[in-house]
């Protein structure tokens, strides 16, 4: 009879240990793995310029994004390693472990905040609509019950949702192809922040303008999965370091300053994410 209860306890207690192993490993610390593993996994966009896009002499992806990635890596002691996603699949990504964090014109919303934790926002910027030239469209009232192209599951599509709700909404998986409908007269106009819209404004001799206002002003920050409060707290700590050395607005300087063809200011500097909850 002892011998049996003896089987029983012990088979309890490796029972007991299996469980908390494997809760052990199912809630590993992220911080952790990325400093064994020497390298920070970070997604950026691949076709969006200038936060991340092919560089026309190395061919791999240069920009903002990637820059900051890097900048961030190297606060945490670790190589940077980029990961090209698209708009529609930064987040996912990140849920689902594929990468460690997400640097890809990800604005702040409280939905996306259900889904995933955002550092600290480092810049934000209009969310505007581009429209041809000759269109006759100058305000955003203008677009009320027009035809409006953006990004799938981005803040200009919601950011439109929200204040052109008779608008039609004609969604893709990236900037390009929003463009592209806009171009070919598909749709009356297209919703971007001003820094990826610029670029079409600039390179367009004229065809196209953005019309007055902004749809609404995005925080921008950096993403993190749920839990991973470790890698949270570095990678806000990192930010800091960064903004009060000056190295952020060094950054911005280089890809969006008066010396390239966006010449936008960042105006609005690190910014706790709580600020806009």
């Amino acid at each position: 009879m002892i011998s049996w209860r003896l089987r029983k306890i012990c088979m309890g207690t490796a029972l007991l240990a299996s469980v908390l192993g494997f809760s052990a490993a199912a809630h590993a610390d992220r911080l952790a793995d990325i400093k064994a593993r020497g390298s920070l996994v970070c997604a950026t966009l691949a076709n969006n310029e200038p936060l991340g896009f092919p560089d026309p002499q190395s061919g791999q992806v240069a920009g903002f994004d990637v820059d900051m990635c890097a900048a961030i890596a190297r606060e945490l002691g670790v190589k940077m390693e980029q990961k090209s996603v698209t708009v529609e699949g930064r987040i996912p990504a990140l849920m689902q472990g594929q990468v460690d964090l997400v640097s890809a014109a990800l604005g702040y919303t409280r939905e996306r905040a259900r889904q995933i934790d955002f550092t600290a926002s480092h810049y934000q910027n209009p969310i505007k609509l581009i429209v041809q030239s000759d269109s006759g469209f100058n305000l955003m009232s203008d677009l009320a019950d027009k035809r409006i192209s953006a990004n799938r599951n981005s803040t200009p599509e919601q950011a439109t949702r929200r204040l052109l709700p008779k608008a039609t909404l004609v969604t893709f998986t990236d900037t390009p192809a929003a463009f592209l409908a806009l171009a070919q007269g598909k749709v009356e106009a297209l919703a971007l922040s001003m820094p990826s819209g610029i670029r079409f404004v600039n390179e367009s001799a004229g065809r196209f303008r953005f019309v007055e206002g902004a749809l609404a002003w995005e925080p921008t920050a950096l993403g993190v999965k749920k839990g991973e409060s470790g890698l949270l707290a570095a990678v806000d700590h990192a930010l800091a370091t960064l903004e009060q050395a000056g190295e952020i607005d060094a950054l911005w300087a280089k890809w969006f300053g008066p010396k390239t063809k966006f010449n936008i200011p960042r105006d609005k500097k690190l910014t706790p994410i709580a600020t806009f909850r």
